[in-house]
């Protein structure tokens, strides 16, 4: 229960440090996992101090046990191995310090790190974090490389140089942590992200050396695993030797059998890209010479037709056809109008012929009624009406009169 405390009405530093110490022995004895960072084995005490760190979690706790228990396991266990203790729970009212008393130390057997690795491994891809979808491809000529490796390591070296020998302008942003060990996960995890923070990395390679199984083992941490997975930047594993698999070669974008190995798949050759250009280039001027050479077949044998060996000979041809056209259409024309003039001639003829004009010089007249009205008949007129006579030499009026007057009515 929490207790009721204020400014007014404190409690003791001892009565806090007793009251810890009760709750934390309720907790009793328990099984603890870590990996042991310190071990202080003092000539003729009787006691072991040693140091359990959670290598996932950059946690450590003190650990006391008597030197008998520490005795069974001092041939398989020092720094640097995993254990598993039952231990219990102990507070230290007068300096307030908390530490595990130790009744039993198990070493982490080979077998049975391999059989946890295997189950992480399964939880892992089950959640898609080894999916081949999520592989990013690398970027053919990195402009800045991220380089999360060990100080002055053979690692570092292989990467950079082997890198510089393919492409010399290549650059690097290194980042130097402990690739081993309590504060290899953390570190490591802490350069990753600043990398893939840095604007101008294109890629990040993780290199690390050859090793035994425990070495390599903040390679395939959990917290690691993620930490890659979250990455926006492609990283490139190349951790070990080839037969080394450590779960961060299944997370990365590449794995990369050895750090020489990565130098080779980060940076192309420029030996090989410039025989590459090379061919390239031979390719296309060959090419181009094929066409240049077709085309320049193709206008000789276009050159070497009549049509233009020699282009005036049609045109003259055309001139002669034209001009005999043309004579022909002049003379064609020439007798339709001579044919056209002949029958106009005669059709004059033919109409002066049988004009009426023609029939009045011959003595005949036309006489005509006041409206125009040519006269046919005696019967068409009355007497005393007055009628028009037209003659060839033109015209005079004439009066109707009756039958039996001075004379016949003119006809």
């Amino acid at each position: 229960m929490a207790l009721n405390t204020s400014a007014e009405a404190p409690i003791p530093v001892g009565e806090v440090s007793r009251l810890i110490g009760g709750w934390i022995d309720r907790l009793g004895a328990v099984w603890v996992e870590g990996q042991i960072t310190q071990l202080s084995r003092r000539p003729g005490a009787g006691v072991v101090f040693l140091t359990l760190r959670d290598p996932s979690h950059d946690t450590s706790i003190s650990v006391t046990c008597y030197r008998a228990v520490y005795e069974q396991v001092a041939d398989v266990v020092g720094e640097g191995a995993r254990v598993v203790v039952h231990a219990r729970p102990e507070w230290y009212g007068p300096r307030g310090t908390l530490s595990l008393r130790a009744a039993e130390i198990r070493p982490v057997g080979m077998g049975e790190l391999l059989a946890r690795l295997e189950q992480l491994k399964k939880a892992l891809a089950a959640e898609g974090l080894f999916a081949a979808d999520r592989k990013r491809p690398l970027p053919f000529l990195p402009g800045l490389i991220g380089l999360v490796t060990g100080r002055a390591s053979a690692a570092e070296r292989d990467v950079r140089e082997n890198a510089r020998l393919r492409w010399p302008a290549v650059r690097f942003e290194v980042r130097n942590v402990p690739v081993q060990g309590a504060t290899a996960v953390p570190r490591v995890i802490e350069a990753v992200q600043q990398l893939d923070a840095h604007p101008e990395v294109d890629v990040i390679v993780v290199a690390r050396g050859g090793g035994s199984v425990e070495d390599l083992l903040p390679f395939s941490d959990e917290r690691l695993v993620r930490a890659v997975a979250a990455c926006g930047t492609p990283v490139v594993s190349a951790i070990g030797h080839e037969p080394d698999t450590p779960l961060l070669d299944l997370v990365a974008d590449l794995r990369a059998s050895t750090p020489t190995d990565a130098a080779k798949r980060i940076v192309p050759d420029v030996r090989e890209e410039l025989a590459r250009v090379r061919l390239v280039r031979d390719r296309a001027l060959r090419v181009l010479r094929g066409i240049l050479d077709r085309e320049e077949r193709g206008l000789e044998a276009a050159l070497s037709r009549p049509a233009l060996a020699a282009p005036y000979r049609m045109v003259e041809q055309r001139e002669t056809e034209v001009a005999d056209r043309l004579d022909r259409a002049r003379r064609t024309l020439g007798h339709l109008l001579d044919r056209a003039d002949a029958d106009l001639t005669h059709t004059l003829a033919r109409v002066v012929a049988l004009s009426p004009a023609a029939t009045l010089r011959r003595g005949y007249a036309v006489l005509q009624r006041e409206d125009g009205a040519a006269v046919r008949a005696p019967a068409e007129v009355a007497a005393g009406e007055t009628l028009r006579a037209r003659v060839a030499e033109g015209d005079f009026t004439v009066r109707v009169e009756p039958p039996d007057g001075p004379g016949p009515a003119p006809a």
